[in-house]
């Protein structure tokens, strides 16, 4: 487990155990769902942790886990699906809350950026209106003082005319104003950590920049800490402290930020960044990841059939997750400390 010490903030011992506190340690999760064969495990017993006023980012392909990860730290694993583990949040277990436990940190403590607004959002209700019904329930402010505020968080994220589009139903923004609206929702109260999966993907690159300094700025504000997932690589580059590679619901690597990018060590990590277009070399086709992602596998390393580097060592024994240089964890059975 990496643990990214936070700023120390005040004097005196207190202060200083709180800031090289994590604000989240999450230890061992598993998330299954039932299937006609048994239990199919979608998240494997992961471990990680975010320090207060840093940002983790966590990223991977489609059915990497990612998702379910933040859905379990919610409390929003539905369809039946079991969550193992520890979820440490700020001395409290999240695993064992109850739903009304829940309904009082989701939105005020912890707050979630969802993939996609369009289905995250009442679509009966106005998106000011929306907005504004987390800041009476959590906040405790009257319905005119909230509408307000939600104005001027609609403001914040670039909505042009937020006056305006805060009467507006869902279906008649863009998408990429659906995202920016369930942002404006998501910071309303300041959240101690907030979960963004995939918070930017329907935006231009301008009010791209214009989110990630929002969050950037809110964090140094509040010392909010951030779960940042995402498939672009460029944009973790820019936001995260650390970066937990994901494969088939495991951390196959797992290190500060800087040190991923220049000394990328798991095959998969390789992979990944081998995909980014480079504008000063010319190809006639980007690299691609042969195979794709699959967790029906009995032993072994999840990615060994992907990997060019496997042998039959690789695909008998799955690889553990190892510190081979200070404060760098990779899950390779080439890697060597």
């Amino acid at each position: 487990m990496l643990h990214v010490n936070g700023a120390v903030v005040g004097d005196g011992a207190a202060s200083t155990a709180e800031s090289s506190t994590p604000l989240l340690d999450v230890q061992d999760l598993k998330v299954s769902f039932p299937g006609p064969q048994g239990a199919a495990q979608i998240v494997r017993g992961l471990s990680y942790s975010i320090a207060r006023g840093k940002t983790l980012g966590i990223v991977g392909e489609s059915g990497c886990g990612k998702t379910m990860t933040s859905l379990a730290l919610l409390g929003l694993v539905a369809g039946g699906g079991k969550v193992d583990g520890t979820i440490d949040f700020n001395g409290r277990d999240l695993a064992k809350f109850t739903q009304r436990e829940w309904q009082q940190v989701r939105g005020r403590e912890i707050a979630m950026i969802f993939q996609e607004p369009m289905t995250a959002m009442n679509p009966v209700m106005p998106v000011g209106r929306q907005i504004a019904e987390v800041l009476v329930k959590h906040e405790k402010l009257r319905k005119g003082a909230a509408h307000g505020r939600a104005v001027d968080l609609l403001a914040q994220v670039g909505i042009p005319s937020p006056a305006r589009r805060a009467e507006d139903y869902p279906h008649q923004l863009s998408g990429g104003m659906r995202q920016r609206a369930m942002i404006a929702m998501a910071l309303a109260c300041r959240p101690q950590l907030l979960i963004a999966d995939e918070p930017t993907t329907a935006l231009d690159v301008t009010i791209q920049a214009q989110i990630l300094d929002l969050m950037l700025t809110l964090q140094d504000d509040a010392q909010m800490s951030i779960q940042f997932i995402s498939h672009n690589l460029a944009v973790i580059s820019e936001i995260a402290d650390s970066i937990m590679v994901m494969y088939a619901g495991t951390a196959v690597e797992y290190t500060p930020a800087d040190e991923l990018f220049a000394n990328p060590l798991h095959p998969y990590t390789q992979g990944l960044i081998q995909t980014l277009p480079d504008p000063d070399k010319r190809v006639e086709r980007l690299y691609v990841i042969p195979g794709r992602v699959t967790s029906d596998i009995a032993a072994g390393c999840r990615f060994a059939r992907r990997c060019p580097f496997a042998d039959d060592g690789c695909r008998q024994l799955e690889p553990e997750l190892l510190e081979v240089a200070p404060g760098h964890k990779v899950a390779c059975h080439k890697v060597k400390p």
